[in-house]
């Protein structure tokens, strides 16, 4: 449904891809307080792997608008190295947070998710 949504608006997918390479941007290196909890022990990880599933898919979008070659991959992989810049970044520019394995596991494993619904979306298409 996302995707559908996302195809339709083919004159947003560069507004899209940068106001929300921004706000991850930014969010991620402000200092925030009082995020709200979904009840778990790992909250902030499910905020990671949802932030970069969404992130790319919109990547993606932005590739396939473009005609890329292999816009699944390239999404992907951009978006999982785009996540790593910005733990080390957090670790170098902030004092108020830190560089985070898991952070970069959650995030990668957001990315990784959205490609095998990606590709798996797209292998059914050709049926």
């Amino acid at each position: 449904m996302i995707i559908k949504l996302l195809s339709t608006l083919k004159k947003w997918a560069l507004p899209l891809v940068v106001v929300y390479t921004i706000a991850l941007s930014v969010g991620s290196l402000i200092k925030l307080n009082d995020i709200p909890s979904i009840g778990s022990s790992f909250d902030d990880k499910i905020y990671h792997f949802i932030a970069y599933f969404l992130f790319t898919i919109l990547g993606y979008n932005y590739c396939k608008v473009n005609k890329l070659n292999n816009p699944v991959l390239i999404s992907a992989v951009v978006i999982i190295i785009y996540g790593i810049i910005i733990e080390v970044m957090q670790y170098v520019m902030t004092t108020y947070r830190s560089l985070d394995a898991y952070d970069v596991l959650a995030n990668s494993l957001g990315a990784a998710f959205a490609a095998l619904i990606l590709i798996y979306r797209n292998k059914l298409k050709l049926k």
